[in-house]
């Protein structure tokens, strides 16, 4: 792992939600250093469901050899975050480093997202990230190398090809749960802005996000089962990345939005595998990264997990994939085939597609081959004019994801 420089020795690191997971490894790993830590959550008292306290993970921070103050906090009180900010002040002396990692999360769509979700989770995430910045910005002026790190992904909107070759939109990270995505995002765009606004002050603002999914309280519910553990990475990737970011020059490493394995491997890390549950098992890409939503859905469901979000899953292609193919083959195999992955447990036939296709892929039959051997990439081809699409552009997209999940398994 990422080894502890004693750069943060006697550095205060405010961390919001760092009674558990992600918060809590960066609290840990910064405790080695010596660091003062403000853990700023509102679990007091143990949950049923959920491990810590802000009070055993202060007892953590100072077996590590940190000194820590745990407060009472609710990132949606200004009272509260005001009160914390200034206790930690008054003992410690100051704030060098803000974690912004406090976050609410439902994996709902529009209908199904109650006004109280939706307010709780633009309340934490967007608001509650915005003042704890607010509120320690004045602190970390005083420092000598002060930084911001929200727990965030990248700001992916996702027109890709999409938009510059077919004039339509694909905003995949959207459609499933507007009001999470919202607010998750909330969280990124301060970066996006805070980074340039505080650069003269020399305040760093960075965001990061994990490549694949992190064995929390949150992955765990999500999963819907123990299995999800195989196909996660530990909290502690998310740490020394965290703590590399930390110890970089505040002046000029600001408006980044990182990713934990890269950081690694920029400071040397080589071996991800020692941070995996289980070492050699399968991964689960993380969400906002480019992997489709409904391909995470499915490799959970294959690895024995159970989600509990989005639309249901289950072990074949045609749930996920629901689109009946048209392909029009020239050259030495020519003839019409169709691909139903939408009806009933799907079907393949030579001839039109019965009731219609709803895309049409026109394509010589030796890149046909390549194709679903993954020797060629349907954009490439499409760029390149070897591949002709009518129909549902999303659904090629996803067809091809699919060919590659079944080339892997060959």
């Amino acid at each position: 792992m990422a080894a502890n420089t004693g750069k943060l020795a006697g550095k205060t690191i405010f961390i919001t939600g760092a009674s558990r997971g992600i918060g809590k490894a960066i609290a840990l790993k910064a405790a080695r250093d010596g660091a003062n830590i403000v853990i700023a959550a509102k679990t007091a008292q143990a949950h049923p469901k959920l491990p810590g306290t802000i009070y055993t993970a202060a007892k953590e921070v100072e077996d590590l050899g940190g000194k820590c103050l745990p407060c009472i906090v609710d990132v949606r009180s200004e009272e509260e975050v005001r009160k914390a900010v200034e206790d930690a002040v008054q003992k410690f002396g100051g704030i060098d480093i803000l974690v912004n990692n406090a976050s609410a999360i439902s994996l709902t769509g529009t209908v199904e997202t109650s006004m109280k979700k939706y307010d709780l989770m633009n309340q934490v995430n967007g608001r509650g990230t915005y003042l704890c910045s607010h509120v320690c910005v004045p602190y970390l002026k005083k420092s000598s190398n002060p930084h911001i790190l929200n727990i965030s992904p990248p700001l992916n909107m996702n027109p890709g090809w999409f938009k510059d070759h077919v004039g339509t939109m694909n905003p995949k990270w959207f459609k499933d749960h507007v009001a999470y995505t919202m607010a998750k995002y909330g969280m990124s765009m301060c970066v996006l802005g805070m980074s340039e606004e505080l650069k003269g002050d020399g305040i760093a603002v960075n965001a990061l996000w994990p490549r694949t999914a992190i064995l929390t309280a949150a992955m765990e519910m999500l999963g819907g089962s123990d299995e999800v553990a195989k196909q996660c990475r530990k909290p502690e990737i998310m740490s020394d990345a965290a703590y590399l970011m930390f110890i970089k020059d505040s002046k000029s490493y600001t408006g980044n939005f990182a990713i934990d394995d890269e950081v690694l491997k920029a400071s040397g890390v080589t071996d991800m595998d020692q941070y995996a549950c289980v070492p050699g098992n399968r991964l689960l890409p993380d969400f906002f990264l480019e992997e489709d939503p409904d391909f995470l859905r499915q490799q959970m469901v294959e690895d024995g997990a159970k989600p509990a979000f989005g639309r249901s899953s289950s072990s074949s292609g045609v749930d996920s994939t629901k689109g009946v193919f048209q392909f029009n083959l020239s050259g030495a195999d020519q003839g019409e085939w169709y691909l139903d992955l939408k009806n009933g447990s799907g079907a393949v036939g030579q001839g039109p597609a019965p009731g219609g296709a709803d895309c049409e892929m026109t394509l010589d039959s030796a890149d046909f081959s390549k194709m679903f051997k993954g020797e060629l990439k349907a954009v490439a081809a499409f760029m390149g004019g070897k591949l002709k699409i009518k129909g549902d552009m999303g659904l090629a997209m996803k067809l091809e994801k699919l060919m590659s999940q079944m080339n892997s398994k060959l």
